[in-house]
């Protein structure tokens, strides 16, 4: 999506932590969605073994998700430089 941006990614046993700016015009949730709806469809092309795993659902990311967000003001954005 145009202007969202990974700043850093982390790796964990059973999940994944991602640092993102996204822009005020995108919903998190409707980023979250393209992202994991993209990145499912790109592991399931690279794995075939994927759909061994997963009988009765085509599934790779669980449902839900955590996210945290830091807002900036409005004059902070309105201030030049």
């Amino acid at each position: 999506m145009p202007g969202v941006t990974l700043g850093s990614i982390g790796f964990d046993k059973d999940h994944v932590h991602m640092v993102m700016s996204i822009p005020p015009k995108y919903s998190i949730s409707s980023v979250m969605g393209k992202l994991k709806g993209q990145s499912a469809s790109q592991l399931r092309k690279a794995f075939s073994w994927l759909s061994k795993v997963y009988w009765d659902e085509n599934i790779v990311w669980s449902p839900g998700y955590f996210v945290s967000s830091v807002g900036v003001d409005e004059e902070t954005i309105d201030t030049p430089g």
